[in-house]
């Protein structure tokens, strides 16, 4: 595609590759170009989000991604990146004790934490993409209109055509999508052979928020359980944050096995919350009676099988162009995340011959 107007790309997703890769177009892209993020939700974050007490908005948990861990093999290449966001703030190096085997204990690994909650991270890139972000609009067909556009409809029936469209949705998501799409995915076999693939694993969270002034009696700020058959972690979210402020009440975030969250996933995230708060009490029971609990159904919580190869993103169609991007496509972090970002803008930028 040869570049003679000003530029109109989706991005739909806005979970971290989605945001961080709206941040790499924007940097590429001429500076006239139009950014648009789309995410079906209310808010940014997408698995990396922050949920807040109905009661006190200070007092917040994060439900998705706890931490970041900073691999041997990504120190060289992302240094520089991870220092920029400890100098603003965005994230900390982890000072607090976690009990227990899990698999972020790697030779050589930093982990670091978010002060102002997960979610930040996410909202520090989008504001660097400078996009327009429109929440509540869940994209429901993606149709070829004519040669150089790509018409995207929501569900509510609401329809804009773009250049370019980056999906950064989990696959099956993606391969739900009615219009043209299906037919670009019916083209390709191999491709949609390799998606099928794709697997997630699945689990439930659940926050609890307490009052200004309660002491919650953990030495540990996170604590993985391996012997329980459906409590896998437990965190005291402002402590893991290195946030002891006794003005704000504390807040603790659970997650359940992978195994325990298939066996209910089907089930109404209230009834399950129940009996999650049952095996909790009985795992920890000198734990306070929490003033509110928000549950979270994760459906699709980390890949689990990701594409073969880890390619970044996948090109679907060229002409008009439509990329596929998203951690099954890498890996489910945040570095997996912002490699998938830099494919995605390499791909979008190829296209356009910038």
């Amino acid at each position: 595609m040869s570049l003679c107007n000003m530029v109109k790309v989706l991005v739909v997703g806005a979970g971290m590759t989605g945001a961080s890769a709206a941040a790499l177009l924007r940097q590429r892209l001429p500076t006239d170009s139009s950014i648009t993020v789309w995410d079906k939700a209310r808010g940014a974050g997408g698995r990396m989000s922050t949920s807040r007490s109905s009661s006190d908005d200070k007092c917040t948990v994060d439900l998705g991604a706890q931490y970041i861990t900073l691999i041997e093999q990504y120190q060289a290449r992302r240094q520089e990146l991870y220092l920029n966001l400890v100098q603003k703030g965005i994230l900390a190096p982890m000072t607090g004790n976690v009990e227990g085997p899990n698999r972020f204990d790697e030779k050589g690994a930093k982990h670091y934490v978010t002060p102002q909650g997960i979610g930040s991270l996410v909202k520090h890139f989008l504001n660097q993409a400078e996009a327009k972000v429109e929440y509540n609009r869940q994209v429901v067909s993606v149709d070829v209109d004519g040669k150089d556009t790509v018409r995207v409809a929501d569900i509510s029936g609401n329809a804009e055509s773009f250049q370019a469209v980056v999906l950064t949705m989990p696959v099956p998501q993606i391969l739900q999508l009615r219009g043209s799409i299906q037919k670009a995915l019916d083209a390709d076999r191999p491709v949609w052979d390799r998606l099928l693939g794709v697997t997630y694993s699945s689990r439930y969270a659940l926050g609890l928020f307490y009052p200004a002034g309660t002491e919650l009696p953990y030495q540990w700020c996170s604590k993985y359980i391996s012997d329980d058959p459906c409590i896998r972690y437990v965190a005291v979210d402002n402590k893991k944050r290195n946030l002891e402020d006794k003005t704000v009440g504390p807040s603790v975030c659970v997650h359940t096995h992978v195994q325990f969250g298939l066996q209910h996933i089907e089930q109404d995230k209230e009834q399950v919350k129940k009996l999650i708060l049952q095996h909790l009490r009985a795992r920890l029971p000198e734990l306070p009676e929490p003033t509110e609990v928000k549950s979270q159904k994760w459906r699709y919580s980390q890949v689990y099988r990701g594409y073969p190869g880890r390619p970044g993103c996948v090109t679907l169609q060229r002409e008009p162009l439509i990329v596929l991007g998203g951690d099954a496509f890498s890996l489910s972090s945040f570095d997996g995340c912002l490699d998938s970002a830099e494919a995605v803008a390499s791909a979008v930028t190829n296209y356009l011959k910038l």
